[in-house]
């Protein structure tokens, strides 16, 4: 019974994006020229190659930034109910930071964070 519904969910869910982009292709505006078809920034012209290679340290970077991000997405939730879940929602955290720690004592150690 549940594998039915969570089929049928799925179906629909995937009907109705199919549904939607369909009509939003049937009803769009259709304009079509040269200068949209161009690259832009803030719209300026580019000059010069419009592609540019960035260095994997950008993206490490982002990456950490992300991470600790969502460190405070979940530790929020887990302040609320602190008192509720006792000694084994203290460890559970604790050991969930650990992890984080670790892991930024691991970029830090090979330079991740190093901005050059």
């Amino acid at each position: 019974m549940f594998f039915t519904f969570l089929i049928v969910v799925i179906l629909t869910a995937v009907a109705l994006v199919v549904l939607a982009m369909t009509v939003a292709n049937l009803i769009g505006p259709k304009s079509y020229n040269k200068q949209k078809a161009e690259p832009y920034e803030c719209g300026i012209p580019t000059r010069g190659r419009s592609w540019v290679q960035f260095r994997v340290g950008y993206y490490l970077f982002a990456i950490l930034f992300l991470m600790f991000d969502i460190e405070t997405v979940f530790l929020f939730p887990w302040a609320v109910v602190v008192q509720e879940v006792g000694a084994y929602g203290l460890i559970s955290i604790a050991f969930f930071l650990l992890v984080l720690i670790l892991g930024l004592a691991y970029a830090w150690r090979k330079g991740a964070l190093e901005w050059k």
